[in-house]
């Protein structure tokens, strides 16, 4: 009798197994949840502390400087919009999550839609940053002191996850990210910096990964990678591979022109995969930069013109081919890149290029830098990293914009 208790006590036992796993089955293939905004926000005018979340489909305006306090939270749902007037910023203290979709991003803008006229987001002490599918749009409006604002600048040891996104017509860097740990992924940066200003600026031992973004047009460099001078470690190690970066670091001039991509101050880049066109410098490996352990090849260099002068001085007349590796720099051709000699070699046939070489801030991106079907581009990349150069890769995992 015994025998037979715990024998049907076994039974019953896998029966109730058997049927919670057919039910978690069910409930995660076929039932969708909906999980509920926390703590939801009102559309209409917002301003002071705020914490929440912007919900779907609501219009939100801004009227005065936003606090998101350390142990708050400011979140969006897809689709929410909102309108930033009065040169207003956000100043993040806690936690920001703006996590839009392909079909319902996030829209942040100035009520007037004109460069550098609103704050940004200031996050020097934030706890976390998650940006995915939002468009951040003419960013940069002066401080009290008369200074243009960063985009996005982060002063703390913190994850900071960047996909999918559109940032357009900033004022200075787009990105100025120190200490953090980074995901900066697909996403799009145009037309950003007046004089000054990086595309994405990683500083004082910021680690992580840079990866199938595209960057037109930035004032300063596309990708700049260094650590602090007064603290070498830990060092700023970054994987930058797969990005297109097209017309960069024309707006310093020869004073201190911009790169595609650079490595100074005791920084590591492993830079590969990437696309290079028209930039003033391609890429720049400065003598204090850690080039013991920087690695890096298979990148696409090209120019649709032999000469351009100089914003600055229109006296210059710089040799764009010249300074893909310039000699100010330590960085030498790789047996690995594709290196144009003249126009039409190396070419990358983008889908839709208008030439553009230097052009002012705020200027249109009407470009299409998808690559034709006959790209030198495909199959010519480091496999670690992807088989094709660029942003836009023929496995489906480069930008989707």
């Amino acid at each position: 009798m015994k025998k037979r208790y715990h024998y049907l006590l076994i039974v019953g036992y896998l029966l109730t197994i058997i049927l919670n796993s057919c039910k978690k089955q069910e409930v995660t293939t076929f039932t969708k949840i909906k999980i509920p905004a926390s703590s939801p926000i009102a559309p209409g005018n917002i301003s002071g502390f705020v914490k929440g979340t912007l919900l779907t489909g609501e219009t939100y305006t801004v009227t005065g400087d936003v606090t998101v306090k350390k142990g708050d939270t400011l979140a969006s749902q897809p689709g929410a919009i909102v309108i930033v007037k009065n040169n207003a910023q956000f100043t993040i203290q806690g936690v920001l999550q703006l996590l839009g979709s392909k079909d319902q991003p996030i829209f942040f803008n100035s009520d007037l839609n004109k460069p550098g006229t609103w704050g940004g987001f200031q996050a020097d002490s934030a706890q976390a940053i998650t940006i995915k599918w939002t468009h951040i749009d003419n960013t940069g409006g002066p401080d009290a002191s008369g200074s243009a604002r960063r985009t996005i600048v982060v002063n703390n040891a913190i994850p900071v996850d960047i996909e999918d996104s559109w940032f357009t017509n900033g004022q200075d860097d787009l990105m100025g990210l120190f200490h953090a740990t980074v995901t900066i992924l697909r996403n799009t940066i145009s037309s950003s910096g007046s004089t000054d200003g990086e595309g994405i600026n990683l500083k004082s031992g910021a680690k992580g990964v840079v990866a199938y973004n595209v960057v037109f047009s930035q004032a300063g460099s596309g990708i700049k990678l260094e650590t602090s001078a007064s603290i070498p470690f830990p060092q700023t190690e970054v994987d930058v591979y797969n990005n297109t970066l097209v017309s960069n670091g024309w707006r310093r001039g020869s004073a201190e022109p911009g790169r595609a991509v650079s490595v100074g101050v005791n920084a590591i880049g492993h830079i590969y995969n990437n696309i290079i066109v028209n930039c003033y410098h391609g890429i720049e490996l400065f003598n204090d930069g850690d080039l013991v352990h920087t690695t890096y090849g298979n990148n696409l260099f090209y120019a649709t013109v032999d000469t351009y002068a100089d914003l600055v001085d229109p006296s210059q007349k710089i040799n764009i081919r010249d300074n893909f590796y310039p000699a100010s720099g330590l960085g030498k051709p790789q047996p690995t890149d594709l290196i144009s000699k003249k126009i039409g070699n190396y070419d990358p046939l983008f889908m839709k290029f208008d030439g553009t070489v230097a052009a002012p801030n705020g200027y249109p991106n009407t470009n299409d830098f998808r690559l034709q079907s006959s790209s030198p581009a495909f199959s010519a990349g480091n496999t670690k990293y992807n088989l094709d150069l660029g942003a836009y890769t023929s496995d489906g995992k480069g930008n989707q914009h």
